[in-house]
């Protein structure tokens, strides 16, 4: 076996049983000796894409690296598996976590001003619990509020490599 065969198949295998996403770095430190780059790394990846584009699935990039994941198009089946994000979140935790990715960093009042209503404490308590928002820092007025921001695990959740790639706000014809 060719060995750069040998090193699609050990970062098919490794993406294929890991939970989170693996950095190139992680990618790289597979191997004890003879290291590949990089760049022998994400080669393979585009290699191994290649070789499923007659498949349901394919390695793509989010912000903390690489997995394997079902591509678009497949939800009309997969919905039955298990409920959509829609369904399990509240309109106030959508709103909310809306808010926090495009306005960031932003305080609770922040939230609570562009709402229109209180935030209930629990939804960023969830939020942070989830690890999709973390405190970035404090305000600098009276009372020191919490700075809140995206984390990478959101990204990941929403299949976004960075903030940047969060859709455009097309303002409502009124």
């Amino acid at each position: 076996m060719s060995k750069i065969k040998n090193i699609e198949l050990i970062i098919e295998s490794a993406l294929l049983v890991s939970q989170n996403p693996l950095s190139t770095r992680e990618l790289v430190d597979l191997f004890d000796s003879d290291k590949p780059s990089k760049s022998v790394i994400k080669q393979a990846i585009e290699t191994l894409n290649k070789s499923y584009v007659n498949r349901s699935f394919e390695i793509v990039e989010v912000a903390s690296g690489f997995r394997i994941q079902v591509k678009n198009g497949y939800d009309e089946w997969l919905v039955k598996l298990e409920k959509q994000i829609s369904s399990r979140f509240s309109k106030a935790f959508l709103e909310t976590l809306v808010i926090i990715a495009y306005k960031q960093p932003v305080t609770r009042g922040d939230i609570e001003n562009i709402r229109g209503v209180s935030v209930n404490p629990q939804i960023i308590r969830n939020m942070i619990e989830y690890e999709w928002i973390r405190i970035v820092g404090h305000k600098d007025t009276p009372g020191k509020p919490e700075l809140l921001a995206t984390t990478k695990k959101f990204l990941d959740h929403f299949n976004l490599r960075s903030i940047n790639e969060l859709p455009e706000i097309k303002e409502p014809n009124v």
